[in-house]
C-alpha cells in the first residue's frame, strides 16, 4: 500500500485552521506529544487517520514503506494499515492526529 502524503500542506497554518478543515472532512483533531526516541510500532485502526507533525520530522511507516513526515506535511493512512510512528529527533515532537469519525464501524 502506497504511502499518502501530501507535502507542505500546512507549512505556515496553525492548529485551529487544520481542526477546521479535518472537522469539515468528518475527522477529530487532537495533539500528540512524544519525547526523543518514542516509538509507535505496528498500529491498525478500524477507520481512516490524519497525521500532521507541527514541530520535527517523523519517520513514519506504513505496510513495510518507510519515510520521513516533515511538519506540515499531511498523512492520510487508510483503515486496516499496519502503520507506525517513530520520534527520532532529539527534541520533543508535536504532533496532530485525527479519525475519520463519519466512517467508523460501529
Amino acid at each position: 500500500m502506497p504511502l499518502f502524503i501530501e507535502r507542505g500542506k500546512w507549512l505556515g497554518k496553525d492548529k485551529e485552521e487544520i481542526e477546521k478543515e479535518w472537522q469539515e472532512r468528518g475527522f477529530t483533531t487532537d495533539i500528540w506529544v512524544d519525547p526523543p526516541g518514542q516509538r509507535w510500532e505496528n498500529f491498525v485502526h478500524d477507520t481512516d487517520e490524519l497525521v500532521t507533525p507541527l514541530n520535527v520530522t517523523l519517520e513514519i511507516e506504513c505496510d513495510g514503506e518507510v519515510a520521513e513526515l516533515n511538519p506540515g506535511d499531511e498523512w492520510f493512512i487508510p483503515r486496516g494499515a499496519i502503520h507506525s510512528v517513530r520520534n527520532k529527533s532529539n527534541e520533543i515532537a508535536y504532533w496532530l492526529y485525527g479519525y475519520n469519525i463519519s466512517k467508523t464501524k460501529a
